[in-house]
């Protein structure tokens, strides 16, 4: 049986992002794991549609979901605004409420203690 713990006091989260090519999705990713500053980043393709310079725009780019701890999002900002090539990039933080016990716990011990 997998054991859900409440994330109350939003210990963990997902930092997202979006970038127009795979490879710096990865550079990324790999920067975050490699710096302890996340435990695993998903990379996904995407369609996306936006406003631009008061225009529609659709693209094609690829997401981020990077797993970490709340108190490293600073960190986490500064890398991806360090590497990203967009004007203004998505950076946002979603909390965790639950989450499987040992998943949670494997984020912790996969990255930095607390900033």
């Amino acid at each position: 049986m997998i054991h859900a713990i409440n994330n109350n006091d939003n210990e963990y989260s997902i930092v997202m992002t979006a970038v127009y090519d795979r490879d710096t999705a990865k550079l990324i990713a790999r920067v975050l794991v490699e710096k302890k500053l996340a435990a695993c980043v998903q990379i996904f393709p995407i369609d996306s549609i936006y406003t631009w310079n008061d225009e529609i725009t659709e693209e094609m780019e690829y997401a981020l979901h990077i797993k970490s701890k709340t108190s490293l999002f600073r960190i986490i900002k500064s890398e991806i605004e360090e590497n990203h090539p967009y004007k203004i990039p998505e950076i946002i933080q979603v909390p965790i409420t639950m989450g499987a016990q040992d998943y949670l716990l494997w984020i912790g011990g996969a990255t930095l203690p607390y900033e």
